[in-house]
This record gives structure tokens, C-alpha cells and sequence, in this order.
């Protein structure tokens, strides 16, 4: 298709992640070729299948569904034959298959398996969320986030924010680089939810010091690891964290663990 990505519409009474997934593992086997992927999530009343029909028709796309419900499904069956569009049903045959070998009809209730099993798609999604804001990357995802670290360089801020994410938190993480001013997305984060991290400074001299051995930079005198840059720099952090009313855990010799319950402590759930 030249340099136009093949429209590919993803129809899902739940989220939609079990037949993105599939359709990407099938994608997988042919990376030369671009696809839009378009999620079409939580399909559960027939007025939304004419908008998804038409659109997949007027872009010469295919639709490809996951729908549990026997009525949806049909309707949306009926359409896409109707307007000539290729679709592919992930799940109807099987649902078929197994209501003959059980002797009953299936529930029809979408999400039912994201339901049972939630406690692990949180913890997914709030490990995917994590490592896409790690760092300072895109701020403008924080308010989505449960909580969100400040700290200076080596203060343990994507630790402690990888371990609250296997725990099932969404933890976004910003370093505190002097100079620098923080972006305009702070101002829309509640107090409550940001965490300032603060360390020993001799123990913060350590790490600095121990990670440009790692990178094979000299170990010199530079502002980085300079201990009275660093009392300032930790200072200055310290009347942000104050003047912002923001909470702050002292990690100075603790492990991830510790500085991960310090923080669920200030933060005692999600809004």
C-alpha cells in the first residue's frame, strides 16, 4: 500500500487488549509493512457499530473483533457484510465450539476475564506507565499517575518507582537538576501525591562517584560529585519540597523496599 498505513480497527466490548495483542503477534511476522492500529473499547450498544462500519468502509480497512456478546456480534456481522469490509472474528467460533461441548450458552458479560483477573492488569499497566514516565519523560502524563518522585540525580527515584510498579502504583519520576525549572505540568499534580526524595550527601557523593566509574567518565572535580555543590543542591531541594508542602522520604541507606513503604505511607491511596 505504498507508504499508507493499512487501517486496522480492533472491536472490543472490554478494553480491547486481547485482540491488539493477538493482532500484534500477527503483525509481528510482517514488519516491512506500516499498520494504524485504531482501538474501538467497550462496544456494548449497537448505535456504535453504523460510526465504526462506516469509517473502516470509507478507509478501505479491516475490522477485527473480540465480541462476547451474541447480539452485538451478529449486528456487527450483518454490517460488515452489508458494506463489503473484511473483518475477522477472533472469538465467536470458539464461543460457539465451547457453548456445544458444555451444553450452555456463555454469559455474554465483556471484560469478564479482565474482571477476575485485575489485580495483574493493574500491575501491568502501572509497570508500562512507570517506564514510560521514568525520568522526566512526558509530563503531561502525570496526572494519571498515583505518585510522582522528585529528587536530585542517585536518589533512587526509578527503583523505588519500578518497585511501587510491580506493586500496582503508577509512579512517574522527574530529576531535580539545578538550573532548571520544572515543567508547567507540576502545577496541575495535587501536593499530596508528590514525594521529594532526599539522601546523605556524602552517601550521594558515593553513588555519583560509583556511576561515572560505571560510564567511564574521569573522576574529577565537577559539579556533579563536588560535595559542597552537592549540600547545596540537596538543600535546594529540600526548601522546593517545603515551600511546594510536598512530602519527602530520607533514603539514605535503605533499601528499595523500605523507601517504597516510606512513600505508600505518605501516599495512602489513589484518588
Amino acid at each position: 500500500m505504498d507508504n499508507k498505513k493499512y487501517p486496522v480497527y480492533v472491536v472490543s466490548g472490554g478494553v480491547g487488549h486481547s485482540g491488539e495483542q493477538v493482532l500484534r503477534t500477527v503483525l509481528a511476522q510482517f514488519p516491512e509493512h506500516a499498520v494504524e492500529i485504531k482501538i474501538e473499547s467497550r462496544v456494548r450498544r449497537l448505535e456504535r457499530l453504523d460510526g465504526i462500519v462506516a469509517q473502516a468502509a470509507r478507509e478501505g480497512g479491516l475490522v477485527v473483533h473480540t465480541l462476547v456478546n451474541d447480539e452485538i456480534r451478529a449486528a456487527l456481522t450483518s454490517q460488515l457484510e452489508a458494506h463489503q469490509v473484511p473483518a475477522v472474528d477472533l472469538i465467536g467460533d470458539l464461543l460457539t465450539h465451547l457453548s456445544q461441548v458444555f451444553g450452555q450458552p456463555p454469559s455474554g458479560i465483556p471484560g469478564l476475564y479482565r474482571q477476575q483477573r485485575r489485580s495483574y492488569f493493574e500491575r501491568v499497566e502501572a509497570i508500562d506507565y512507570s517506564l514510560a514516565h521514568d525520568d522526566g519523560i512526558d509530563p503531561e502524563g502525570w496526572p494519571d499517575a498515583d505518585v510522582l518522585l522528585i529528587g536530585p540525580s542517585r536518589t533512587g527515584k526509578t527503583p523505588v518507582s519500578m518497585y511501587l510498579a510491580v506493586l500496582g502504583w503508577k509512579v512517574a519520576n522527574y530529576p531535580i537538576v539545578p538550573g532548571m525549572d520544572f515543567p508547567a505540568e507540576i502545577e496541575d499534580i495535587s501536593p499530596h501525591k508528590v514525594i521529594g526524595l532526599t539522601i546523605d550527601p556524602v552517601r550521594l557523593q558515593a553513588h555519583r562517584t560509583q556511576r561515572q566509574r560505571r560510564m567511564g567518565t574521569a573522576v574529577g572535580s565537577s559539579p556533579y560529585t563536588d560535595l559542597e555543590k552537592i549540600f547545596g543542591e540537596l538543600e535546594q531541594a529540600k526548601k522546593f519540597y517545603h515551600l511546594r508542602g510536598y512530602r519527602k522520604v530520607d533514603v539514605t541507606d535503605k533499601p528499595i523496599e523500605t523507601c517504597a513503604d516510606e512513600v505508600l505511607r505518605l501516599v495512602p491511596g489513589r484518588e
